[in-house]
């Protein structure tokens, strides 16, 4: 969409590529706007598989929730979630666990604008505008304190958010501040992506991706990614490339999975 349709919120710069909705675009979803496609035809300029990898995240993103749900996770809470599209967290885990309990974060208002018109009528599902570098205000939400209780075990989900918080502003901190608000028995599903595979396209796109969108992204090794899992037991295959964690079938392996650089993992704390 390259005009400013009535969906829009207040104060939304449209002239300016966005995070959110930059990944809606490859994705192939319709809410987002000019710059947002130039920056996306940009990086897949940079990158071909750039669409196949937002595909991959997102199909990561539906077996990490059906996992949690088969272990007995009844309770989600999505940060940087993202605008919706098609398997949304609370359409995965209510499909799984009828009567699951989702609360979804972002800094983006257009991404909490549709979430909000797609909540409408879920009681068990609600988003909040909220800064993942801030992650004390999201814990003590007052939208989150009625659907998440933190004395039970719940599913902490940070998929494709972390690369865009700089080393400077802690981002270790950030989700040890989360883990230590988690109940034992508690979840966290991550992707973050690396440039241990392909460094000089990760720099590259890094590159493109920086000189355009207000928020950097920083692409990392797998041992700072495995840092993050600080106080959680990684669940079996461990952290791995984004198609090698526990595909439905044979046939959705790739012949090389590192061409989807970015590593993913899901682990429980103890």
């Amino acid at each position: 969409m390259a005009g400013e349709p009535d969906w829009v919120p207040p104060d939304v710069d449209t002239k300016r590529a966005n995070v959110a909705r930059v990944y809606d675009y490859l994705l192939g979803g319709s809410h987002n706007f000019l710059p947002d496609q130039d920056l996306a035809r940009a990086i897949v300029a940079v990158e071909p598989n750039m669409r196949a990898m937002a595909r991959a995240n997102r199909a990561f993103l539906g077996r990490a929730v059906r996992f949690l749900a088969g272990a007995g996770i009844r309770q989600f809470l999505d940060v940087g979630s993202g605008i919706p599209t098609e398997g949304n967290v609370h359409e995965v885990a209510q499909r799984a666990a009828p009567g699951a309990h989702v609360v979804y974060a972002d800094i983006d208002p257009v991404a909490v604008a549709h979430s909000k018109a797609i909540l409408a009528g879920n009681a068990s599902a609600a988003v909040i505008e909220a800064d993942l570098r801030e992650p004390e205000k999201i814990l003590t939400h007052q939208t989150v304190e009625p659907l998440i209780d933190f004395s039970q075990p719940a599913g902490l989900l940070l998929v494709a958010v972390l690369h865009f918080i700089a080393d400077a502003e802690d981002p270790w901190r950030i989700v040890a501040t989360l883990r230590d608000a988690l109940a034992p028995g508690s979840y966290l599903v991550l992707c973050h992506g690396t440039n241990e595979s392909k460094p000089t396209v990760a720099r590259a796109a890094e590159k493109v991706y920086n000189r355009t969108v207000s928020t950097d992204a920083h692409a990392r090794s797998r041992e700072e990614i495995l840092r993050f899992f600080d106080g959680f037991d990684l669940v079996d295959p461990g952290l791995v490339f984004i198609p090698q964690w526990r595909p439905d079938s044979p046939a959705d392996m790739p012949d090389d999975p590192s061409k989807f650089w970015a590593l993913v993992g899901v682990g429980q704390t103890a």
